[in-house]
């Protein structure tokens, strides 16, 4: 019997170990394919809940785990740790020898999986590359990426016309969705299953918060947060349900400025499951988070986009983007809430059906390994 193909997810937070879990459900299942997992970054974190327990909890196989230290408020600081991290990644990709790297998104810890997979001749495939999202740089490291990359894996098709216009043959780029769309709807709890988990009261009469930081600068964050609580307060509703923000130089403000809140039910980590019945049962979601733009069209949520951390990116008619300016932000608040009767939106996602998983473990089975994958050339 041939030996199965060997595929390495690295994973570094909660969201994308939600996202991609399809994804990796389906290489583990494929008759050609074998899985292997290593973990990093903010899943190593109790500050935001060890999530590396949850993933062991869920029954998955962590073939290595890779220290990360937090960086807190300090970029030179995340920029040292990133080297470090990304030797530790090249010893543990040497000793786990996958054909395949499979990375996601823009985090660094995708930056540094990438960078140690390259650099030791392996071929790199990138799910998410082409979007556009400011971030605090998350535009750059996942350009960075791409060209890195030697399978492309987009969500759309203007992303995949973006991969092309940086050079990259056309060949190596397969438009398939986003992975978290698939089973969406499925995984979802109902109200009644997430409930006692996350603490709403009041079914559709809640704003979801999800602030993740823009700025290095926990006070400017602090502010910032107070100003979104005091915003949907000020509009009457009813409730916030809080997540808590990614590990990024900045978060301690975020997470102080919750903390203090009163009448603020706050969740440093949320599983998949639970998180997505929340997100569709909410009347919306205020802040900056990715599922703002991603999932929570699937399920016609609204969604008050606040600030430029995803600026450029593609969205759909749920979503209104409004400055870090305290005015727009009441409006944009009370316009959404409508006088307790928040409106819906029809379920229409420009980030795909809810196919990607098949899509992208066909695509690793069947791409040769030898010849021209490994021999990059900018296409022009």
């Amino acid at each position: 019997m041939p030996r199965k193909r060997t595929i390495c997810f690295v994973t570094g937070t909660r969201a994308d170990f939600g996202l991609m879990q399809s994804t990796l459900r389906a290489i583990a299942s494929h008759p050609k394919l074998a899985l292997q997992l290593i973990v990093t970054g903010m899943h190593l974190d109790a500050a935001h809940g060890r999530t590396i327990n949850d993933i062991k909890r869920s029954g998955w196989r962590v073939d290595a785990i890779v220290p990360w230290k937090p960086a807190k408020n300090d970029l030179s600081a995340l920029a040292v740790e990133t080297g470090r991290a990304t030797a530790r990644l090249a010893n543990a990709l040497a000793r786990l020898d996958p054909d395949i790297v499979l990375v996601l998104g823009d985090r660094v810890e995708a930056f540094a999986a990438a960078t140690a997979a390259h650099l030791s001749g392996r071929i790199l495939a990138h799910i998410h590359g082409g979007d556009r999202a400011q971030g605090q740089v998350d535009d750059s490291l996942r350009h960075a990426l791409t060209k890195l990359a030697h399978l492309h894996f987009p969500a759309t098709r203007q992303s995949a016309e973006r991969i092309a216009r940086l050079g990259e043959d056309a060949w190596r780029i397969r438009t398939v969705g986003a992975p978290g769309l698939d089973r969406i709807n499925a995984d979802a709890l109902e109200w009644e299953e997430h409930q006692p988990q996350t603490q709403a009261r009041r079914r559709g009469g809640y704003a979801l918060l999800i602030l993740h930081p823009t700025d290095a600068d926990n006070e400017l964050e602090y502010q910032r947060t107070k100003m979104l609580i005091g915003a949907c307060l000020d509009a009457g509703v009813l409730e916030i349900v809080a997540v808590d923000p990614n590990n990024d130089p900045g978060s301690q403000g975020i997470v102080r400025a919750l903390r203090e809140a009163g009448g603020v039910t706050r969740h440093s980590n949320l599983g998949r499951g639970a998180f997505l019945g929340l997100l569709r049962d909410a009347a919306m979601l205020v802040g900056n988070s990715s599922a703002g733009i991603i999932e929570a069209a699937s399920f016609g949520t609204p969604v008050l986009d606040v600030g430029p951390r995803q600026a450029g990116r593609e969205r759909g008619a749920n979503v209104t983007t409004v400055p870090f300016n305290p005015t727009a932000v009441r409006r944009g608040v009370k316009t959404i809430w409508n006088n307790a009767r928040p409106r819906r939106y029809g379920k229409r996602n420009i980030y795909g059906a809810g196919d990607a998983a098949n899509r992208i473990a066909k695509a690793l089975a069947g791409v040769s390994l030898a010849g021209r994958v490994r021999q990059k050339l900018i296409s022009y």
